[in-house]
C-alpha cells in the first residue's frame, strides 16, 4: 500500500518546518517520490503551472492484518472444501480432466484455479451483472439469482429500474438514446448500413474515416491521426510496429493490460519503473544509456516511455512535465495512452497536455479511445505526419482488422464536434465544465466522510479502499439494493491488500444523483466499517522533491 503523497508545483511558499509539523502529526508520510521541496537546489515550480495534488493514503496496520488474515481464513477453507470434493463429500462443479487425460500435462495449474472456484465464486455475483439500457447516468438491470451458491445464475424476469450507474466511463455523457441527438448517426446508418467488411488496406477506408481522422487531428492540434476499431487493439496491434528487437520499453508498473500485451508482443525489451516514479525512471533511464544492451553493450536501437493520462485503476494522473523533461533529456521517445484522460480533463476536454498547459509536440506518440468520453468504440494514434503514414502500412489493425463501422464514426464525430463547439452551441464545454464540478465535490465529500480514496483531485476515477476481502461482495449487493450500481475489483486486477470499489463520476451525473450515492456511501462506511483515513484533508498539499530536470 502507499503512502499519501501530494504533489504541488507552481507557488513553492510553504515552508520545511511546516512540512516537518505535517510528518510529524501523520498527516502526510514520505515514501520513495515525496521526500520534500528542493533537491541539487532546483524547485519544482519551474515544471507545473497549476497546483498538482494526489492522495495515497496508506491505511492503519489493523487493517492490513485483518486482510491477510481474511484472505487466510479463504484459503484454509478452500483446502478443506477441496478435500471435501476429491472425498465426494461435495460437489464438484467446475469442469475436470477425463480419466483418459489424467497423464496429459494440464492446460493450467490446478493453483491457478484455486482462486476463482474458492474465493471468486464466493462474490461472482457482483460482476458480468447484465443491463437493458442505454448506460446513462441511470440503467435498468435484469434482475438474476443463484441457487447453487453463484456456480450458476436464473433470471427472475423482473427488471430493477433507475439504477444510478456509478460504474461506466461515460465521463461525458455521451451514452445517450436522445433522437434529436442521434439523428445525424441514424442517417448515417441508412447511408452505410452496419458494417465495412474489410480492412483500412483494402476496400475499408470510407469517406467517414477520413472526416473523423481530419477532426481529430484539429481537435489534438497535430499534423495527423489515424482511427482503428477497438480501443484495446489500438495499443497491442501498434506499439509492436513501432518497436522490435533492439528496442527498449520503458513502462509504468501500473498500465493497462493493452499496452502490457503490445509491449509484450513487439519483442523487445522491457523494464518497469515505479508508478510515477520519476527519480526510478531516470535511473532506469541512466543505465540504459551507460551500459546499452545486454551482453553486445550496443546502443539501444530506440528508447520509448510507456505512461498513460488517467490510470484507471489509481485514479492518478500521469506527471508529464517531468516526463517530458526526462525524454528530451536522455533522447527518449514518450507514448501517452489518453484512453480515460480525453475528454475527461483538460479546460476544453483535450486531455492531460491541455490539463498541464503543454504542447501536442512535446509528446512523439498520442494514443486514445473514443470509448469513454465520446460514448462509442475505437481508438486513435496522433502525431507527426510521417509517423501515421508508417502506421498506414505497418500497423497490424491496418492490415488485418475490419475497420470502424460508420454509424460509431459519425457518433464520435457528432461528441467531438460538440466539444469543439462547431456544432454552434456551448454544450461540448458545459460538459467539460461540469464533469469537473463533479468530480471536486465527490471527491471533496468522500474526504470528508473519513474514506482513504486514490487519486488526483482532477481525476473522474475514484478508487475507494474496501481492503479486506469479506467486504467486496458485501458491499456490492448492499449499495444495488440501495438502487446504486458500483463496481468492486479485487485481486488480480489490485495487488492482493487493495480491493477498492471504483466509482466513475459523468456530467450527466445530477447533484441529486450523488448526493444519494453519498448519503449511502456515508451509511454503508458506518456499518462496514470502512472510513480507514486517520486524517482530514489539508488545505497545504504536500511538495514534491524530483530529480534535477533540465
Amino acid at each position: 500500500m502507499a503512502n499519501p503523497s501530494a504533489v504541488c508545483n507552481g507557488h513553492l511558499h510553504h515552508h520545511h518546518q511546516k512540512q516537518n509539523n505535517l510528518l510529524k502529526s501523520g498527516i502526510y508520510k514520505k515514501n520513495g517520490i515525496t521526500k520534500g521541496m528542493k533537491k541539487n537546489g532546483v524547485s519544482n515550480g519551474t515544471l507545473y503551472k497549476k497546483t498538482f495534488i494526489e492522495h495515497f493514503e496508506q491505511a492503519p496496520m489493523y487493517v492490513a492484518v485483518l486482510t491477510f488474515l481474511g484472505f487466510g481464513v479463504g484459503t484454509i477453507f478452500g483446502y478443506l472444501r477441496d478435500f471435501m470434493r476429491a472425498c465426494g463429500l461435495e460437489k464438484r462443479n467446475l469442469a475436470a480432466e477425463r480419466e483418459e487425460q489424467k497423464d496429459f500435462v494440464p492446460l493450467y495449474q490446478d493453483f491457478e484455479n484455486f482462486y476463482t472456484r474458492n474465493l471468486y465464486m464466493r462474490i461472482r455475483d457482483n460482476w458480468n451483472r447484465p443491463i437493458c439500457s442505454v448506460p446513462g447516468p441511470q440503467f435498468d438491470l435484469m434482475e438474476r439469482v443463484t441457487d447453487d451458491y453463484n456456480w450458476t445464475f436464473r433470471f427472475t424476469g423482473r427488471t430493477i429500474k433507475n439504477v444510478i450507474n456509478m460504474g461506466s466511463y461515460n465521463y461525458l455523457g455521451f451514452a445517450e438514446t436522445d433522437v434529436n441527438a442521434l439523428k445525424t448517426v441514424s442517417i448515417e446508418l441508412q447511408k452505410y448500413g452496419t458494417g465495412v467488411c474489410s480492412t483500412r488496406q483494402e476496400m475499408g477506408t470510407l469517406d467517414k474515416h477520413v472526416e473523423l481522422e481530419k477532426l481529430v487531428a484539429k481537435f489534438l492540434g497535430v499534423e495527423d491521426a489515424m482511427v482503428f476499431g477497438m480501443g484495446f487493439a489500438t495499443n497491442s496491434m501498434n506499439i509492436p510496429a513501432l518497436v522490435g528487437k533492439g528496442c527498449l520499453i520503458l513502462s509504468d508498473e501500473l498500465n493497462h493490460t493493452s499496452l502490457v500485451l503490445g509491449a509484450r508482443l513487439s519483442g523487445a525489451t522491457i523494464r518497469i519503473f515505479k508508478h510515477n516514479n520519476m527519480q526510478n525512471l531516470e535511473k532506469l533511464l541512466r543505465e540504459a544509456i551507460i551500459y546499452g544492451q545486454p551482453r553486445s553493450r550496443r546502443a539501444w536501437r530506440k528508447i520509448i516511455i510507456l505512461v498513460e493520462g488517467i490510470y484507471s485503476m489509481e485514479g492518478s494522473i500521469v506527471h508529464l512535465p517531468e516526463l517530458v523533461s526526462l525524454k528530451k533529456k536522455y533522447k527518449a521517445y514518450l507514448y501517452l495512452d489518453e484512453a480515460h484522460s480525453i475528454g475527461a480533463v483538460g479546460a476544453t476536454g483535450r486531455g492531460v497536455v491541455e490539463y498541464f498547459g503543454m504542447s501536442p509536440d512535446d509528446v512523439d506518440v498520442l494514443m486514445g479511445t473514443f470509448t469513454k468520453s465520446f460514448g462509442a468504440a475505437g481508438g486513435y494514434i496522433a502525431g507527426k505526419k510521417d509517423l501515421v503514414d508508417f502506421l498506414r502500412t505497418h500497423s497490424h489493425s491496418a492490415v488485418y482488422a475490419t475497420s470502424m463501422c460508420p454509424p460509431v464514426a459519425e457518433q464520435i464525430i457528432r461528441a467531438m464536434k460538440c466539444l469543439m463547439g462547431l456544432d454552434g452551441t456551448t454544450q461540448g464545454l458545459q460538459r467539460v465544465r461540469q464533469l469537473g464540478k463533479n468530480t471536486r465535490y465527490f471527491r471533496r465529500r468522500l474526504h470528508e466522510m473519513g474514506f482513504i480514496i486514490y487519486g488526483n483531485d482532477d481525476s473522474p476515477v475514484v478508487p475507494l479502499l474496501l481492503y479486506m476481502p469479506g467486504k467486496i461482495g458485501v458491499f456490492s449487493r448492499l449499495m444495488l439494493q440501495k438502487n446504486i450500481g458500483v463496481v468492486v475489483v479485487g485481486f488480480p486486477a489490485t495487488p492482493i491488500t487493495e480491493s477498492r470499489a471504483r466509482f466513475c463520476v459523468s456530467a450527466a451525473h445530477t447533484r441529486e444523483m450523488l448526493d444519494t450515492v453519498l448519503n449511502a456511501l456515508d451509511e454503508l462506511g458506518d456499518f462496514l466499517l470502512l472510513k480507514y483515513s486517520r486524517y482530514s484533508k489539508s488545505a497545504h498539499p504536500e511538495l514534491y522533491e524530483e530529480t534535477r530536470l533540465e
